[in-house]
């Protein structure tokens, strides 16, 4: 009761005073009250924190009250942790929305293959550019297609390759730092120097040649790399400056990026290799076996224990003397004693198959009381013959 009179002669105190109506008369009546003015401005001084935001008590806090999440909790939420680290595990919405992204990591020969593209371009590039050259692979990644786009530095070369035997396209981008280091390069620039960039322009027919010719050897070096996996024809396409004219997939298909780094002394830039999944579908279930060794999979035992098997099989070779072809009528209405007259003489050779593969011809003749056929020619020459026997 009486924490209700205090509230009450305290409310009526704060109505005299907004209608200007406080005389010292109701000064001195209002004494009690205050007090209790002290003590409620002592308690929202309590309530108040350092930094100006209210620390509501959830014991105090009404039914209506509504609770306010912190910069730290409302990253959390969303996913954004503020470390750099891009190894660590997403959370929160964002981990929701890359969840949709299949990990590269479900294909591991796909890694082996690239770790293969690495060793091959740091050979290739140094006959190429006569120079000291270093490759190394800086992540493998998977990237919605129309993020990727999206994320291009510009001014950059994009260009679009077919890859024949699977039947689609990907994309390799040479970024504006390699491209003028390249042409500095094979034009016979200083070492030592940085590479001039100039910005503001586009690139010469000389500059887009001269990057037409690396790019060739990187798609060269691609389709050695897959090689041992399956044979893949890489064809340059287009060149293209502009991203919007290297669409070769829908913006929000999946694909795999592949971030190279090429290093000539002080000069250098970025190489990157995209490939969609729809690429790679058709090798699918090559790119999900486990490897161990430099054979990709292959058992040199067992290839030659298959080999000495297949040469000691048996097959059945049949010797054609003559063939006569004739309607389907005719041979229908052939009796006995009918005469087929054949166009071999004694003279003629034999042809020798095997099935329906001719192998050789010969010249029939007689050994003891057997027909025998004496080979006179071979399709395989003796080199052939001589390389299969090693």
């Amino acid at each position: 009761m009486a924490g209700d009179t205090d509230q009450e002669a305290m409310m009526a105190a704060w109505e005299a005073e907004a209608n200007g109506e406080v005389d010292a008369s109701d000064d001195q009546e209002s004494g009690g009250a205050t007090g209790n003015d002290d003590a409620f401005a002592a308690e929202w001084e309590a309530m108040v924190g350092d930094d100006g935001d209210a620390a509501i008590d959830p014991a105090v806090e009404g039914p209506g009250s509504e609770r306010i999440l912190n910069q730290d909790e409302i990253d959390n939420l969303l996913g954004f942790d503020g470390s750099e680290d891009e190894h660590q595990g997403d959370s929160g919405i964002r981990a929701i929305i890359d969840s949709g992204l299949v990990s590269y990591e479900r294909l591991p020969m796909l890694e082996v293959v690239f770790d293969r593209l690495v060793r091959m371009m740091t050979t290739s590039l140094r006959n190429f550019t006569s120079d000291n050259v270093e490759v190394s692979l800086d992540n493998i990644s998977s990237i919605r297609f129309g993020d990727y786009l999206n994320s291009i530095p510009l001014p950059a070369i994009l260009a679009v390759f077919r890859a024949e035997q699977l039947d689609n396209f990907g994309l390799l981008t040479v970024d504006s730092n390699l491209i003028y280091s390249i042409v500095d390069v094979l034009l016979g620039g200083h070492r030592g120097t940085s590479a001039m960039r100039v910005e503001g322009r586009p690139y010469t027919t000389i500059e887009r040649q001269l990057v037409q010719r690396m790019i060739r050897v990187v798609l060269e070096d691609a389709q050695r790399a897959f090689a041992p996996l399956t044979q893949v024809d890489f064809t340059l396409d287009r060149i293209e400056t502009n991203p919007r004219f290297a669409a070769i997939a829908r913006p929000a298909n999946a694909a795999i990026l592949v971030r190279l780094r090429i290093d000539m002394e002080d000069r250098g830039g970025r190489i990157e290799l995209m490939l969609p999944y729809s690429t790679l579908e058709p090798i699918r279930k090559m790119l999900l076996q486990q490897f161990m060794g430099e054979k990709f999979g292959r058992d040199n035992i067992w290839e030659s224990h298959l080999a000495s098997q297949l040469w000691s099989t048996g097959i059945d070779v049949q010797a054609v003397l003559d063939e006569h072809q004739a309607p389907l009528s005719k041979v229908l209405n052939l009796k006995v004693g009918d005469t087929i007259m054949l166009n071999a003489t004694p003279d003629s050779e034999v042809s020798i198959r095997c099935g329906n593969i001719p192998v050789g011809s010969g010249k029939i003749g007689r050994m003891g009381h057997h027909v025998a056929v004496r080979m006179a020619s071979s399709l395989t020459s003796p080199e052939m013959v001589k390389k299969i026997m090693e």
